[in-house]
């Protein structure tokens, strides 16, 4: 089988890895890729755009392409299945319909809101003095989204009235037409990747990712700077809860507005300290960095999963099976994200970071002249494992120790909430 994966993050960087421990996979094909996919035994880049859905479909046509899998939210949320699928190929990811549950805050919130599915009451604006006149009517704290896509920013936790005052001129400024304020709820996020055929719904390890560039959970959201799986607060009876109570039924919602939903739905939930589960967000893609961390563990071979979900035949597959043990990835960023920040600069140190055995993950990285160099924010994400979770994590910052480059960041607190041996569930 050749494979052909949209995308140029370490998410596609860890799909392309994954597919290729595969004897069924000859090739995969990254469009664009990065510096990572580049240099991985089996696999090519092709330097088209993401949105470049007639090239995408003529290279997948001509070179016999088995399957080609979605990895980022934009080309989804512009349609790339509907137009695959209509060239005649199999595509693992959404409709352009169906990638509203994570292009469209205020969709996604109104289809929550009519299947009973639990989720912080919100309310909705198109002009910025009535979300204004609003939040200092409910107070803070108080959560401002973006009605859009925003890369995993657009969401401020505002802590005072000021602070969610001027994430709302920013975000109208910024060209969002329509804004959703939520209550803000307390307790501990956890992602929850699920595959889905558009019928039956299989989760995956749940994970817990690090949003924030600061330590302790400070500082400006960015599109995540680590991630452990699986996180301990979620319990085999919390998962079969959010399973029955929220991923079930976001399906079957789906269903009932006539979206045949094939791909990953990704369920960004709060544990509150009662231990209830609540929706803050929904995805419509695997989650980067937790794909980082869940696949290392994955034994099932991936192509046969989304493939099955492609086929819509998930339901007769057997049971997902998981390696014992932990995964921990660390990412390390460009000096300025999730601000302004430089590129171009030399990355040494992998092969010893592998050497330790962690996997590398390139993020915002490019090839030149057999030089790996930054080309990105998010630069790596360096996953270990390890049968506890102190260990996989005393591993990944071993391993990141290893590697340079000028004006390197990363947070020294990934998995603080387990870090030890006294977790507990709140």
């Amino acid at each position: 089988m050749k494979i052909l994966v949209v995308g140029n993050g370490g998410r596609e960087h860890a799909l392309a890895w994954k597919l290729l421990q595969s004897q069924r996979i000859q090739q995969v094909v990254c469009i664009p890729g990065n510096g990572g996919t580049a240099t991985t035994k089996g696999c090519q880049n092709l330097p088209l755009r993401v949105d470049d859905f007639e090239g995408i479909a003529r290279f997948a046509l001509v070179h016999n392409i088995s399957l080609v899998v979605v990895g980022p939210e934009l080309p989804l949320s512009l349609g790339i299945t509907d137009y695959l699928q209509q060239q005649g190929l199999t595509v693992f990811g959404p409709t352009k319909e169906g990638a509203r549950i994570e292009s469209s805050k205020y969709w996604a919130k109104t289809l929550m809101q009519s299947a009973g599915i639990p989720t912080p009451q919100f309310a909705v604006f198109t002009e910025a003095e009535a979300a204004i006149a609003y939040v200092k009517a409910q107070g803070a704290p108080i959560v401002v989204k973006a009605d859009g896509l925003a890369a995993g920013k657009g969401v401020i936790v505002a802590a005072s009235v000021e602070e969610a005052q001027t994430a709302v001129e920013s975000l109208f400024k910024n060209g969002f037409k329509t804004v959703v304020i939520e209550e803000c709820v307390t307790g501990q996020e956890v992602s929850v990747l699920a595959l889905t055929d558009g019928v039956s719904v299989r989760p995956l390890l749940p994970a817990q990712d690090h949003k924030r560039i600061g330590e302790g959970d400070t500082g400006e959201n960015t599109g995540g700077m680590g991630a452990y799986c699986p996180a301990p607060i979620v319990t085999p009876a919390l998962m079969e809860r959010i399973e029955q109570e929220i991923l079930q039924p976001t399906v079957e919602a789906l269903r009932q507005r006539g979206i045949d939903y094939r791909g990953v739905l990704y369920a960004g939930l709060m544990i509150t300290p009662q231990g209830n589960p609540t929706v803050l967000e929904f995805n419509c893609r695997f989650g980067d960095p937790e794909t980082q961390a869940i696949l290392p563990l994955l034994e099932t071979p991936l192509e046969e999963l989304l493939l099955a979900c492609s086929q819509q035949r998930l339901e007769q597959m057997p049971p997902i099976t998981w390696k014992s043990g932990t995964a921990a990835c660390v990412i390390a960023a460009a000096q300025g994200y999730p601000g302004v920040y430089k590129k171009g600069d030399v990355i040494t140190g992998i092969d010893q970071a592998e050497e330790l055995g962690a996997t590398v993950f390139c993020a915002g990285t490019q090839l030149k002249q057999q030089q790996l160099l930054t080309d990105g924010g998010r630069v790596l994400g360096v996953t270990a494992t390890g049968e506890t979770f102190d260990e996989a994590i005393a591993s990944s910052y071993k391993a990141i120790k290893c590697i340079q480059f000028e004006g390197m960041y990363y947070r020294k607190d990934i998995g603080h909430r387990v870090r030890g041996a006294g977790f507990l569930p709140s």
